[in-house]
């Protein structure tokens, strides 16, 4: 990650990042599949993803929730994890939509930015739950706490890409 100081507001950073790995699934207890680019629809969600706005099908569809159109995980914290707890996951096994490096999610909450041509504000991090121990058969929810990735909401739609910048609006 790039870290550079504003001139100013010398109390805020600059950073810059890319997308690594783009997810999606069109129900609840599929598995996720790999996609090297995403079409997002401002104020719905991912076409074909199992929480697009109007087409739910996924585990908290009877949660509805603007702001889980699009969520968002680092490589860093899968990295951590294996670090940390010893246990190995694949970026496609987070069930998070896109995996990025460079993007300190945690400190983006209620921040627009920039993922590739669409722009996206951040609503809340987004929180484990033990359904995903489930599905993987990994003990992943204590690893996972305070590191599972952030939810956000489209402002501008577009395509992303594999390879795209993540940057500040």
């Amino acid at each position: 990650m790039t870290l550079l100081a504003h001139a100013s507001d010398d109390t805020s950073t600059t950073w810059s990042g890319v997308v690594c790995h783009l997810h999606r699934t069109p129900r609840a207890f599929l598995p996720m599949r790999e996609f090297q680019s995403l079409t997002l629809v401002e104020g719905h969600g991912i076409e074909g993803d199992r929480y697009f706005i109007g087409h739910e099908t996924g585990f908290y569809s009877h949660k509805p929730e603007e702001g889980r159109q699009v969520t968002l995980f680092e490589m860093e914290a899968l990295e951590a994890i294996k670090r940390d707890y010893g246990i190995e996951m694949a970026p496609v096994e987070h069930r998070r939509n896109v995996t990025v490096r460079g993007v300190p999610l945690n400190h983006l909450v209620h921040k627009r930015f920039w993922l590739g041509e669409c722009l996206l504000e951040s609503t809340r991090l987004s929180t484990p739950c033990r359904h995903i121990e489930e599905i993987l058969g990994k003990k992943v929810f204590d690893p996972m706490v305070h590191r599972s990735g952030l939810n956000c909401k489209i402002i501008k739609g577009g395509v992303v890409n594999v390879g795209d910048s993540v940057r500040p609006a």
